[in-house]
């Protein structure tokens, strides 16, 4: 089986291809656009110019994907798009392709929840030849921490298309909370990789920041209050020379990770899960995994981290999710839902 995945629902446009040869699947190309070039100008994501440039690449990124895997849209067996969560004129974009692309070729369509789809960027892993495969699978029962620029959430897998969403966040996902702190610090935008960066030379002992509900009982998070704690510290600063902004830096690192990682050992522990699985763009930040990966060895239990560029929104990740939760849709039962959300026990 060939699927071709499709991802648009925020400012990447991404199209990707898979195989499934002999129950091995290959990723045998990736490729994705991104108008964050343009965004970093005005701090943040503008949508209706996200979706401008998407509609420019959306063609040439499928066709792009379909010659390096030395493929063509006629030996495609099936489409999976992103249909939700996101931009609505950036989720059109995709969905619409894919439902034309499917109708047209009368190809199967497999909708896909793009923060799943996150997850399952944990079964692609690199071959030598620089290709992809899927290899070392998670163990289920798994914990799943989907955490990114809009989202901070944990999940229960028990098997593919059943889980169990445990908690999320109530305000600001860490991922924002690096942004926006990351403004207070005059950084340019995506702010999370320079803050890890400044980080590294950072005191941890100047500032120590609040760590929201971290010790609750729930697996709820919330970031906002991190923020507002940096804001009266930078404030009371007189000038913000480079080892003060590094020190914030390093006080706003440990106090995300440290919440991130006991939350998610919490649950780990609570559930006796065999895997853990980190996913989204914040996933990315090496000393997270690397605190995650101390951490979970203690407990004997499985850490998985995806490849750093498939942290970021992606197509493979998409084509990966439905070839695990292979379910086909008829083509006008697909919209795109920018408010899309996890349920409990919920089928992919």
């Amino acid at each position: 089986m060939t699927i071709l995945g499709i991802e648009s629902s925020c400012d990447e446009t991404s199209a990707a291809v898979i195989t499934d040869t002999n129950d091995r699947l290959t990723l045998s190309a990736n490729t994705t656009a991104t108008s964050l070039n343009l965004h970093a100008q005005t701090g943040g994501i503008i949508p209706e110019r996200a979706a401008r440039e998407q509609l420019k690449y959306i063609l040439p990124v499928i066709q792009e994907a379909l010659q390096k895997a030395d493929t063509t849209l006629e030996a495609i067996d099936a489409i999976a798009v992103t249909y939700g969560p996101g931009l609505i004129g950036s989720l059109l974009v995709g969905v619409e392709t894919a439902k034309t692309l499917a109708y047209v070729l009368e190809k199967p369509i497999i909708p896909i929840n793009h923060m799943i789809g996150h997850i399952y960027a944990n079964y692609i892993s690199e071959m030598e030849n620089g290709k992809w495969k899927m290899e070392n699978l998670p163990q289920f029962p798994a914990i799943a921490l989907v955490v990114s620029g809009g989202h901070t959430d944990l999940l229960l897998f028990k098997k593919h298309g059943d889980f169990e969403l445990l908690g999320g966040t109530r305000d600001d996902a860490a991922g924002e909370a690096f942004d926006k702190i990351g403004r207070l610090l005059g950084l340019l935008y995506p702010a999370g990789p320079l803050i890890e960066n400044l980080a590294k030379d950072g005191d941890p002992k100047r500032f120590r920041f609040p760590r929201p509900l971290i010790g609750s009982d729930d697996f709820e998070f919330s970031f906002s209050g991190l923020k507002t704690a940096v804001l009266r510290e930078v404030q009371k600063q007189k000038t913000l020379d480079d080892q003060t902004i590094k020190d914030l830096a390093r006080g706003t690192q440990d106090a995300i990770i440290d919440v991130l990682t006991k939350k998610t050992l919490k649950a780990a522990q609570k559930y006796k899960v065999k895997s853990i699985l980190l996913s989204g763009g914040v996933a990315a930040n090496q000393t997270l995994r690397d605190q995650f990966l101390v951490l979970s060895s203690q407990f004997s239990v499985k850490l998985f981290a995806p490849a750093k560029s498939l942290c970021t929104d992606n197509a493979a990740m998409i084509a990966a999710a439905a070839y695990y939760n292979y379910k086909p849709v008829a083509i006008n039962a697909i919209t795109a839902n920018p408010e899309l959300y996890f349920e409990a026990k919920q089928e992919v």
